[in-house]
């Protein structure tokens, strides 16, 4: 039996709001969109840039923002769990998140890992590529904001 990993799904309240964040803070690319008038909904994947190849083979696992139409309230974002990605510079990252007007929950003080919360309350997990970075200032001494 196959199996392949296709995408996670996560529902918005804000689509805007989301890809900013999505698009602009963390840097992933919006790779397919579909408007359903009948279900009233909008659906938006989103691909990191070194998966576009695999993304255009069909082959690379994306998320789906899922944004309905009439309001809802969604809670219980910690319930989750949390979408992981592996940055090229974590501090990099961390600081165009900032930039963005991002609060970084769990800063990278060991230069390897953070966390953020997108506008849905959802977990974001930054994983450093291959060693951890040196320790250095203002990561290493900022404190927790929040829960990730």
């Amino acid at each position: 039996m196959g199996l392949q990993y296709l995408h996670t799904m996560v529902r918005v309240s804000d689509l805007e709001q989301s890809l900013a964040f999505y698009c602009a803070g963390l840097g992933l690319t919006e790779v397919f969109r579909k408007d359903s008038e009948r279900g009233r909904f909008t659906l938006v994947f989103l691909a990191a840039a070194e998966d576009m190849e695999a993304v255009e083979q069909r082959s690379a696992p994306v998320i789906e923002l899922t944004y309905n139409w009439d309001p809802e309230e969604y809670s219980g974002g910690r319930n989750f769990g949390h979408l992981a990605y592996r940055v090229d510079n974590i501090y990099e990252t961390c600081e165009q998140l900032i930039q963005a007007g991002v609060t970084i929950n769990r800063p990278p003080r060991d230069g390897h890992m953070a966390f953020v919360r997108s506008p849905d309350n959802i977990s974001i997990e930054l994983l450093q590529r291959g060693d951890a970075l040196p320790v250095t200032e203002p990561w290493a001494s900022m404190q927790n904001t929040g829960e990730w």
